[in-house]
């Protein structure tokens, strides 16, 4: 038996927008809503991203289940907002077409790791850590002094394995040879245009260019193919006072410095 919403749901056009800071949450809220649109069988997908990017293992979780939808048949189609860069390219390119804007910014494609060093403030306020460790590299990174030259070139590993899993994200995505990708993938941003003649996106033009095509590549009414909306953030109280929208920005750019510190990101970082 083929329940009616089903049948429905295969003229469906669904939508997923991903907005600021791909954390856990994020992660939470995207997967789960993939996941929705494959039990519903919906042809295709529009994914709206305006993000600077994130967390890597956050990031690399959306990209492997937008692949794991396409494989079920679903057409994907991204549509690079405001901005999208680093972590939020990273997810773009799980998609088979990307249609940004011209003034888009994208790219800033590599990894950031930032510790805080206060070691000299702690000094002069009279604190002093005592640290028990079992090796070590296990206080790495601790605040209260600088790396030395070993560690340093530990964490250097670290992120040139993660590097590497980018750029080869990126040349697999896109079709694109890996030693090409290199050349601009080295932390530049660009805007949409420049993207375009790099390869890394299809076309230029709005949400609605990418809706138009993403419902032509699923074979649907470009016309009658209104994007339904899936794991939209729920709306509270507090997002109607004036002023939330930049409260919410400000949060983003403090967790990104207190609590991802220390933490490789895949992140746009002005």
């Amino acid at each position: 038996m083929v329940w009616p919403w089903r049948r429905k749901s295969r003229r469906t056009l669904a939508r997923i927008a991903i907005e600021g800071a791909i954390n856990g949450a994020t992660r939470n809220r995207v997967v789960k809503a993939l996941q929705q649109v494959e039990q519903r069988e919906c042809p295709a997908l529009l994914l709206r991203i305006d993000s600077p990017g994130g967390t890597v293992g956050d990031s690399q979780e959306i990209h492997a289940a937008i692949l794991r939808l396409r494989q079920q048949g679903c057409r994907v189609v991204a549509s690079f907002g405001n901005i999208s860069a680093s972590g939020g390219v990273y997810v773009g390119v799980a998609a088979e077409k990307i249609v940004a804007n011209p003034g888009t910014i994208t790219g800033s494609i590599g990894v950031i790791l930032r510790g805080n060093n206060i070691s000299r403030l702690l000094e002069r306020i009279g604190i002093q850590f005592e640290t028990v460790k079992s090796g070590v590299y296990k206080d790495i990174l601790s605040p209260d002094r600088g790396l030395s030259e070993a560690e340093r070139q530990l964490l250097q590993g670290l992120i040139d394995s993660s590097y590497g899993q980018f750029v080869a994200a990126v040349a697999e995505g896109r079709g694109l040879e890996q030693e090409a990708v290199r050349l601009f993938a080295d932390g530049r941003v660009f805007t949409g245009a420049q993207a375009l003649e790099l390869g890394l996106v299809d076309g230029l033009g709005d949400e609605h260019q990418a809706r138009l095509l993403a419902a032509e590549l699923a074979g649907l009414d470009p016309k009658r193919s209104k994007p339904v909306d899936f794991g939209a953030p729920a709306k509270r109280f507090a997002g109607l006072i004036p002023g939330r929208s930049m409260l919410r920005q400000l949060l983003d750019l403090l967790s990104v410095e207190m609590a991802w510190s220390g933490q490789p990101l895949w992140l746009y970082r002005p």
